[in-house]
């Protein structure tokens, strides 16, 4: 495999665990409860990625934290019942480790609710480094959770790929100086990832290796 690369930097939700329809849910269960019948499914869509805090604030500042516990609360209770497994994710991660690639999580959300989903897909084995919303002062788009991984792996960013759904992914490798890679799958569309510019599309997870035996 290409020799240049030797380090994959993985979000976790919608990239490596399809939690889409959990983290819609959740948004819309929340919402609904403070402002009964305003949100809908398309309305909620936008809200994937970016922190918590973050969104909950732009919507309500003075009622953050209590939304984020709603929400957080709905998610944990949903999580098991909700998330589902991408094609082609187990066996492409499982051929990377055994090619000798670092692999690292770099996700917005807390680590307890990382390990959730990592576990319950059984992917935890395959991560040597897990970066969350816990161990950064800023989050992506920022480069520091990027940089962080790196520097846990002892990686310099020209030989890593940072693999998302969402534009944040894009641009906090891309502000950490790695290559990037965005997923056709995302919950916010192919053409969506494109205008950010990444060095790759991947139409499915093993399009991966096809890349890096390039």
């Amino acid at each position: 495999m290409n020799s240049k690369i030797t380090t994959l930097l993985f979000d976790l939700d919608g990239t490596l665990i399809n939690t889409n329809e959990l983290i819609v849910a959740s948004f819309l269960d929340t919402l609904n409860h403070y402002y009964p019948d305003r949100y809908k499914r398309e309305d909620v869509i936008p809200f994937n990625g970016p922190p918590l805090h973050e969104t909950f604030h732009s919507i309500d500042p003075e009622r953050t934290e209590e939304m984020v516990k709603h929400y957080r609360k709905h998610n944990l209770e949903h999580h098991d019942l909700l998330v589902t497994e991408f094609d082609e994710v187990y066996d492409t991660l499982k051929t990377l480790k055994e090619s000798g690639y670092k692999l690292a999580i770099v996700s917005t959300k807390i680590h307890a609710v990382v390990m959730k989903g990592l576990r319950l897909m059984k992917l935890d084995e395959f991560f040597e480094v897990i970066i969350t919303l816990d161990h950064v002062e800023k989050a992506k788009p920022d480069p520091e959770p990027v940089q962080r991984a790196l520097a846990l792996l002892g990686s310099s960013p020209e030989e890593a790929i940072m693999i998302g759904d969402n534009y944040h992914d894009i641009l906090s490798g891309q502000n950490a100086g790695t290559k990037t890679a965005g997923v056709a799958w995302s919950a916010k569309g192919r053409e969506h990832l494109e205008q950010y510019n990444p060095d790759y599309i991947l139409e499915k997870m093993s399009d991966l290796i096809t890349i890096l035996e390039g």
